[in-house]
């Protein structure tokens, strides 16, 4: 069974639940299961390390996740546009994985979480392709043919798969928003099963 990195940074809870609705839509493809890893928080001063397996949630991620996937989808919380820094701190570090080719010709997706409904989730999302573009991955988004993407009131766009948790900060994603992450994850798995056929 071919397996799909949904690899994620999540504070509030938002993140998290959008990347297992991910992992849902990649588990209704048959062959095809999700393997959820999150990156561990950063800080500019550091009293200790972090814990080599968080207390609760997805493990920590490891280079062999990357190397094992078939297929890689990234999930942040938007800062001012942008990914959140331990996200950004890890993919800066894979310059041995990039340089091997590690990710080349797998396909890729991302998603995000923001509080407002216009507080950069799109600007995250391409943010969040450059630098798999640069690793050589197969950039995968969510089709108009996606009939929700036209009626959504909340997150959702053709870049990747979002959530506004709104300034009560709503860590659950709204009907429309877990469908549209699970059809993300229906594609990259798709997607993939049809390239790993021909590998």
């Amino acid at each position: 069974m071919a397996e799909i990195l949904v690899l994620y940074y999540s504070r509030g809870g938002s993140v998290a639940r959008l990347a297992r609705q991910i992992a849902r839509g990649i588990g209704e493809v048959d062959g095809m299961s999700a393997r959820l890893r999150t990156v561990p928080p950063v800080a500019a001063v550091t009293q200790q390390a972090a814990p080599p397996v968080p207390e609760d949630g997805a493990p920590y991620v490891e280079a062999r996740d990357l190397a094992e996937c078939a297929g890689l989808v990234l999930g942040s919380p938007t800062r001012f546009g942008n990914m959140a820094a331990p996200l950004k701190h890890f993919i800066d570090g894979l310059g041995a994985e990039w340089a091997s080719g590690t990710l080349v010709d797998k396909p890729a997706a991302v998603f995000t979480s923001t509080a407002t409904q216009h507080g950069g989730q799109e600007s995250t999302l391409l943010s969040m392709q450059l630098p798999l573009l640069h690793h050589g991955c197969v950039i995968v988004g969510i089709p108009f043919t996606e009939t929700l993407l036209s009626s959504t009131r909340s997150g959702g766009t053709p870049y990747g798969a979002s959530h506004v948790a709104g300034v009560s900060d709503d860590p659950q994603p709204t009907d429309d928003e877990a469908a549209l992450a699970r059809a993300l994850g229906r594609r990259i798995a798709d997607i993939t099963r049809r390239l790993e056929k021909n590998r």
